[in-house]
């Protein structure tokens, strides 16, 4: 079957000449800049996936997909529970008592977030991962007096499972500046590290029943706390709900609560997108080059088509799929690269770090110890499409050049 003759001239100057070795040269170094920018921005992308999913799991498994709450507490939390269980998609909710506090050692003082919680509820709620936690989660337990840290508090504190730390309450009432302070002291019994500094250097949690005793309160809480069936319905849905039950209730959700945690990784993702994005942009500088090569070398060829009756527009379309196979080339090695080196990080890591003989992400400094990796379809497409246009924007000055051969000037000289 008889090609196209734009396909046909382009596949034919795409062949290594032995006499513009050179040109082959450049062009063979265009193809490996796309596979390499590719390449390296698929699994950037995946890594950074990763990251992502990992702050969120880390970021629900100590906490809710959502909540419920008010100024004023909550006296009929269990209508309110009752009230959001009814909701499709809804799977628990819990109760929960939270208050500012100050913890000292005697030695050291410290500001924190004290939070009451019912062990049972919380972990059909969140479904605490045990793996966070140095201690017995189950040893918050009505009346026990027991309390777990978050990691950064604890070493700010200086204080392990096994020692007490004295808690303080300001209240409302009668004392100096019309507050009052209650005292507790309280065992610590575990630490929990999320990996976040912002709540492992603050959080602190304690039985509900402790913390309505320190509180004053029989049977309040500040909120309801909520899990659901799917996470990224959770803004949709609380919105409903409050609109259905009136503004006197305050409602939130993992987006609103973790929004700087996932707009950092978002930036970050750009930035880094944006970045080894310049890889593919000097490899399409490199394609210009050898366009350019090509059609001062090919001349006189282009003269001869235009003598021949060749239209400027073919001229044009010869080097535009020229160096459009020369970027989709480069485009398809490095997706294949890209997609393989993505999903087999967790063993090449590891294999790499060997050879090298350093850690990526060592234990003492990170909160994980391997590169997690989750590639999108959508990243890849994505990619495939920049790669696209950057070539073909590439293409567009040689072509220019090579329709505006005048063939009387060039063969008057040949």
């Amino acid at each position: 079957m008889k090609k196209p003759l734009v396909i046909f001239l382009g596949l034919r100057y795409l062949r290594p000449r032995h006499a513009s070795q050179y040109v082959s040269f450049v062009t063979i170094a265009s193809v490996l800049g796309v596979m390499l920018g590719v390449a390296a921005l698929i699994v950037v992308m995946s890594v950074m996936n990763g990251f992502e999913n990992e702050l969120r799991d880390r970021l629900l498994s100590m906490t809710s997909h959502a909540s419920v709450s008010s100024s004023e507490g909550l006296a009929d939390w269990q209508a309110v529970s009752a009230s959001l269980e009814s909701e499709s998609g809804v799977v628990a909710t819990a109760p929960y008592v939270e208050m500012e506090a100050m913890l000292s050692t005697g030695r050291d003082l410290a500001g924190a977030i004290v939070t009451g919680v019912d062990p049972a509820a919380e972990a059909r709620l969140t479904g605490i991962d045990q793996n966070l936690i140095s201690g017995d989660f189950d040893s918050l337990t009505a009346g026990s007096g027991n309390i777990i840290l978050g990691s950064g508090l604890a070493r700010h504190l200086g204080v392990v499972p096994g020692q007490r730390v004295t808690v303080l309450v300001p209240q409302r009432g009668d004392g100096p500046g019309g507050f009052r302070s209650n005292l507790r002291r309280l065992l610590v019994t575990g630490v929990f590290e999320m990996g976040l500094q912002d709540h492992d250097s603050v959080r602190a949690l304690i039985h509900i029943s402790d913390a309505r005793e320190i509180q004053g309160i029989d049977a309040g809480a500040t909120g309801v706390r909520i899990r659901l069936d799917d996470i990224f319905a959770a803004p949709e849905l609380m919105r409903a709900w409050q609109q259905a039950n009136g503004e006197a209730y305050t409602v939130s959700d993992w987006t609103v609560e973790n929004a700087s945690y996932f707009r950092a990784v978002r930036i970050e993702k750009i930035m880094m997108a944006l970045l080894l994005s310049l890889i593919i942009g000097v490899a399409a500088f490199n394609i210009v080059a050898s366009l350019v090569m090509v059609v001062t070398e090919k001349r006189a060829g282009i003269a001869i088509l235009r003598t021949m009756g060749c239209s400027r527009s073919t001229i044009v379309g010869v080097f535009v799929f020229q160096g459009t196979m020369i970027g989709w080339l480069g485009c398809l090695c490095g997706i294949a690269l890209g997609v393989w080196l993505a999903l087999n990080i967790d063993s090449l890591a590891p294999a790499l770090e060997s050879v090298l003989g350093f850690q990526f992400m060592p234990a003492d400094l990170y909160y994980l110890t391997a590169l997690p990796s989750d590639l999108h379809a959508g990243d890849v497409v994505w990619t495939s499409v920049a790669v696209l246009f950057m070539t073909i924007v590439a293409t567009i000055y040689p072509a220019l050049r090579a329709a505006g051969v005048e063939p009387a000037e060039v063969l008057r000289y040949e």
